[in-house]
């Protein structure tokens, strides 16, 4: 059987670094460097954010962060490897990291993202995430789209 497994892990492992890489370049595929509102994996290596990554068959495959902004939990850094798409992945990524925000008293999650990105925005609104104003400290920015999800 080809069970995934998600663990809290650092950002800043080898293993870490590649999966963050993987997400950048993924990104880079659909917008430029000034669309782009990512962390680096040193900047996620940071008390209040958690890093998770899945594995399959002890290999990583994905990952996600959750950053504990005090009143919501924003998502950050959602991939899954071109090898491991298609296995859902990305919805177990996410359904750990909601388990994870409740755990911390956490009861809303938001993500910025983009239209662009249609398989990462379809899978959100199937998890429930719907439209929401712009938060944080994200620029005004035609790229960006911002969605939310109370849980």
């Amino acid at each position: 059987m080809n069970r995934i497994l998600i663990t809290q892990e650092s950002p800043i492992t080898d293993e870490g670094r590649a999966l963050i890489k993987g997400s950048e370049q993924a990104l880079r595929e659909a917008y430029s460097a000034e669309e782009c509102f990512t962390f680096t994996a040193d900047e996620l290596a940071k008390d209040h954010i958690a890093f998770f990554v899945a594995r399959k068959d002890q290999v990583p495959v994905g990952c996600v962060a959750l950053v504990n902004e005090a009143t919501y939990g924003e998502v950050k850094r959602l991939y899954v490897s071109q090898s491991a798409r298609g296995l859902s992945v990305a919805k177990s990524l996410m359904q750990h990291l909601e388990n994870q925000a409740l755990e911390h008293g956490q009861n809303i999650i938001k993500i910025e993202t983009g239209q662009k990105l249609v398989a990462a925005v379809k899978l959100y609104q199937s998890l429930g995430y719907s439209q929401c104003q712009k938060f944080g400290n994200y620029p005004d920015h035609p790229a960006s789209l911002f969605m939310e999800k109370s849980l």
